[in-house]
């Protein structure tokens, strides 16, 4: 079953930010991931939305999403967001279809 990772960032040095896209796509692509949302600007329905970045994106399952996190490769790139950045990043799990639904 599909799991989900929300990314709501903000970016403080947008220079040292793109030292960590330049690598991203090289290291996300090994691990099957999919890009299913990017942005600064998002409608907010209700709420505050303080955030300059959120990022949606989708892995085939939990064990995917966790080898992607927690691989060497993405861990030595995601120095440069932390120093760049703060973030609240959540894993999902996606729910069954439903007839219902």
């Amino acid at each position: 079953m599909s799991v989900y990772i929300v990314a709501q960032i903000n970016i403080h040095d947008r220079d040292r930010y793109a030292q960590y896209e330049a690598g991203f796509m090289d290291v996300f692509a090994q691990y099957g991931g999919e890009i299913l949302a990017v942005d600064e600007a998002p409608a907010v329905l209700e709420g505050q939305w303080a955030c300059t970045r959120t990022v949606l994106i989708r892995f085939a399952d939990d064990a995917a999403a966790r080898a992607w996190y927690d691989s060497d490769a993405y861990q030595e790139l995601a120095h440069h967001r932390w120093a760049a950045s703060a973030a609240d990043i959540a894993l999902l799990h996606g729910v069954p279809a439903s007839p219902g639904l």
